[in-house]
């Protein structure tokens, strides 16, 4: 696996954000035991046991798009940096918080289009640089909020996510200064979501957790584009093999990366070319195509794609929030609906471990979170 930048920049972001102090700077969530949840759900203990990647509370960025973000706007940086003589690739990052470096980041502009991919744009302006996002106008307010109170410029189009991209993408090309991250296409980023992996392990070896042909692990990823879940599970096959099963969870009306996977070569099909109209409380998987790149990487390592009512995620949502008490986005909650899809599959088994990978909702306002669970339909 390529060299991951964020053990080079740990010091660094410790110094910038307050938040990432008790991890030295490194970018981690906890892994959680959910036994309170797995029994409100229904989920035996002969199926194995139910566990929480909690992506949901990721410092900064409260999301799972953190590390890939952050990969990509970090890997940038230090390559200009470097470019620029203004430090060395063995020097103590610490130096990249100095007038000098932020006077170069401040002439160049880096952009996203996103439904929300608040650690981007947090990283981007937390350096110096001129953070642009471009947003689907349909995307929360909220998150809209947060991102221009860290001092990110939100640019709002008409349409989804994948116009956003486009015209981002357009208006990126005519600035010389200015790097437009694509969150389909880059490597970068697929190879940041895929350092989760590492810390996963570290947790599962610290939780006692054996992972082997006995004891199987699967995993259950909310999926947009692509980017984050397929990095995530490349990086967990590098290092489980065929022990590892990951499958992705997507909302009924934008099911894009299982569209993919049935596609023939050289189709690139939409959900609107299904009558699907690409239209979900779960924001963040709103994407109406999926990335290309995560689509092939995934081809001989996903297990499977299912997909889940937007109800079904507020009804998971609420009985989380009451037997864990965590609060998680609808997108977040979009993973439990696949363990009562393996109840009668071989994968039930006593000497399984099941994580449920949330994927956003700590920074979500008070009255937002209680909307959803006032759209839920249980008690």
């Amino acid at each position: 696996m390529r060299k991951i930048v964020f053990f080079r920049f740990a010091p660094l972001l410790a110094d910038i954000f307050p938040e990432l102090l008790s991890t030295a700077g490194l970018i981690e969530s906890e892994l959680l035991p959910a036994p309170h949840m797995q029994g409100a759900i229904d989920f035996p203990e002969e199926c194995g046991r139910l566990w929480i990647k909690a992506d949901h509370t990721l410092p900064v960025a409260g999301s799972i798009k953190a590390r890939g973000g952050f990969h990509e706007v970090l890997e940038y940086a230090e390559n200009l940096a470097i470019q620029s003589g203004l430090i060395g690739a063995s020097d103590n990052y610490r130096a990249f918080n100095n007038p000098a470096v932020r006077n170069l980041f401040s002439r160049y502009e880096i952009a996203v289009g996103s439904t929300g991919n608040l650690g981007f744009g947090v990283m981007a302006a937390a350096l110096g640089f001129k953070a642009v996002v471009h947003m689907s106008a349909n995307a929360k307010e909220w998150k809209k909020t947060r991102l221009r109170d860290r001092g990110v410029q939100v640019i709002e189009h008409l349409g989804d996510y994948e116009k956003a991209v486009s015209a981002g993408r357009v208006m990126a090309e005519n600035n010389p200064n200015a790097y437009f991250v694509d969150d389909e296409r880059f490597l970068s980023l697929f190879l940041g979501n895929a350092a989760s992996a590492i810390g996963l392990k570290e947790q599962l070896q610290n939780q006692g957790i054996v992972v082997d042909v006995k004891h199987p692990l699967i995993i259950y990823i909310p999926c947009g584009v692509g980017g984050a879940p397929s990095g995530i599970a490349w990086g967990l096959n590098q290092i489980f093999g065929k022990n590892v099963y990951c499958y992705f969870a997507e909302p009924t009306q934008s099911p894009c990366f299982l569209l993919q996977m049935l596609a023939n070569n050289g189709e690139h099909p939409s959900v609107y070319d299904f009558g699907l109209n690409n239209r979900t409380e779960a924001d963040g998987l709103a994407v109406p195509r999926a990335s290309l790149l995560a689509a092939q990487a995934m081809r001989n390592i996903i297990a499977g794609v299912f997909t889940v009512q937007d109800q079904t995620m507020f009804n998971d949502l609420a009985r989380l929030y009451h037997s864990e008490a965590m609060a998680i986005e609808p997108s977040a909650a979009a993973g439990f609906a696949g363990l009562q899809r393996l109840k009668e599959s071989s994968l039930c088994s006593s000497s399984a471990n099941h994580i449920v990978w949330t994927t956003g909702g700590s920074l979500v306002p008070e009255s937002e979170f209680n909307s959803f669970l006032q759209r839920a339909s249980i008690s």
